[in-house]
């Protein structure tokens, strides 16, 4: 089992650089970075790439409707070609609120988009005359699209790699199935491994039937906070990891379209999700928080003692995890890392 962790630049770059050295000097692998509508992440990685020398950068996520499939095919070949062949393309959907409130762009066929923008990274990797015809993407653009003019081009540089690895952010059903078939690695959210296959096994056995034997097994990104000890910090950080689900099942979304509100449903806390979203959204957020289950905050959360955290460990290897996510805590989260990483290899 590899260690990941998630950072966000927030402006500073060199409280950046120091973090991710720290980072790695610490014991993680993979340093995986988000983009919401802050600054982006393809530049930051790209900064990145030049600070590091042994961890893995990943995209967590890139955004499928943010960019052309074509240019995202060129961001990830010249990140992976600046870090010394480290980077991993994280990919998702996202959400409409993001998608279209952000980007000004329809929310439209996500599976097929997904689908689409992974076979269009391969084909341009690959170096071939792009010609794609999906369901969501169509290469070169249909003529009774534009203007006609048209035509297949292949990328002009030659890849450092033509396999790197693609990782999708996934939850629905469908997504995760589909996620099985096409993807190197899969990343899930609020990730509770004593109950992941009763919700999400169909789906990945499904996806698994039809998956090239040339992707290997599917690489499990999950995890979640880690705090060390009994006292207030513990609670401190349980509660953190309630409020963070809490904003998720009760407001990223609206009434009906949520998509973290069905993944507490299908775990079996449907009245919960129910009671969390229409006291978020009529403003309590408190107490919508507060309904988060004690169940979900035990099960997806590594705090306590030390024996009790391995114990939490050994389960998430148990279930497939090939990458904790870790999210320390404490007043020495590098040590938490290290001591984390000396339990795991």
């Amino acid at each position: 089992m590899k260690l990941a962790a998630t950072f966000q630049f927030t402006g500073d770059p060199s409280k950046l650089a120091t973090q991710v050295r720290d980072l790695e000097s610490a014991g993680i692998d993979v340093v995986v970075t988000p983009e919401i509508y802050g600054f982006d992440l393809v530049s930051t990685l790209g900064f990145l790439a030049g600070q590091t020398t042994t961890v893995e950068l990943m995209s967590g996520i890139m955004p499928l409707y943010s960019r052309s499939p074509s240019l995202i095919a060129q961001s990830a070949a010249t990140l992976d070609a600046l870090s010394g062949g480290r980077f991993i393309l994280g990919l998702g959907t996202s959400g409409p609120q993001v998608i279209e409130g952000w980007h000004g762009v329809p929310y439209n066929k996500p599976l097929g988009t997904t689908r689409d923008v992974i076979d269009v990274c391969r084909k341009v990797w690959a170096r071939g005359r792009l010609e794609h015809d999906g369901r969501a993407v169509k290469l070169p653009l249909p003529s009774d699209q534009g203007s006609g003019l048209g035509k297949p081009l292949k990328f002009m540089h030659h890849p450092l790699r033509q396999d790197i690895p693609v990782v999708v952010a996934a939850i629905g059903p469908k997504n995760v199935e589909l996620t099985a078939e096409k993807a190197d690695g899969w990343l899930p959210i609020f990730f509770v491994p004593d109950k992941f296959r009763d919700v999400w096994g169909d789906s990945l056995s499904a996806g698994s039937a039809k998956r090239s034997a040339d992707l290997g097994k599917l690489q499990i990104f999950a995890g979640g906070v880690v705090a060390l000890g009994e006292g207030p910090e513990v609670t401190e950080a349980r509660e953190g990891a309630r409020q963070n689900a809490g904003f998720y099942v009760g407001g990223m979304g609206a009434k009906g379209k949520n998509f973290y509100n069905d993944l507490f449903k299908r775990y079996g806390w449907e009245e919960e999700a129910e009671k969390i979203q229409d006291l978020f959204l009529d403003g309590h957020r408190n107490e919508a928080m507060a309904l988060i289950p004690d169940e979900f905050v035990d099960l997806a959360t590594l705090t306590g003692d030390e024996g009790r955290v391995r114990e939490r460990l050994q389960v998430y290897k148990d279930v497939g995890v090939t990458h904790f996510q870790i999210q320390p805590t404490g007043e020495n989260p590098l040590q938490v890392i290290e001591k984390v990483k000396a339990w795991i290899d």
